[in-house]
């Protein structure tokens, strides 16, 4: 493994639209990219035991979650030839609509970018220890105030 800093994937709060949009324009002049690939988790509204799902609260056991991170990030590296690899996961409670997972590949061809971030995902909700509960409507008001 290389010698390479640990980046922090996590954010307080959902991923802006804004930021994500900024994201892929700060890549317009690496002209050596032909392909990006991106995945935008979204909280759904999911109707459970007839209530229905408002929000999320996401928490993570943060230190081994960026180690684990960080492994995952450089087998992918060795593993296909990219350019550019970006994770963004929220934390705290994002309401229904709003974006929880931004995972964002570029390499000089599709291809690599799409497998890539396809396995990012993959791994990221199997391997990391980051937990999403659920908040029901009459609950949001209560959970927003205890975070």
């Amino acid at each position: 493994m290389s010698e390479k800093k640990i980046k922090n994937i996590f954010v307080n709060g959902p991923v802006s639209p804004e930021f994500i949009a900024n994201s892929i324009g700060n890549h317009n002049t690496k002209t050596d990219i032909g392909g990006h690939s991106i995945f935008l988790g979204q909280v759904r509204n999911d109707e459970i035991d007839g209530k229905i799902v408002s929000a999320i609260a996401y928490t993570a056991f943060e230190d081994l979650a960026l180690t684990k991170m960080h492994e995952i990030r450089e087998e992918i590296f060795a593993k296909y030839p990219l350019s550019c690899m970006h994770i963004h996961h929220s934390l705290g409670v994002i309401g229904a609509g709003e974006i929880c997972l931004f995972v964002f590949t570029s390499s000089k061809h599709r291809k690599p970018a799409i497998e890539a971030c396809n396995e990012l995902v993959e791994r990221i909700k199997s391997e990391l220890p980051i937990w999403g509960k659920e908040i029901f409507a009459d609950e949001t008001h209560q959970w927003k105030e205890n975070i």
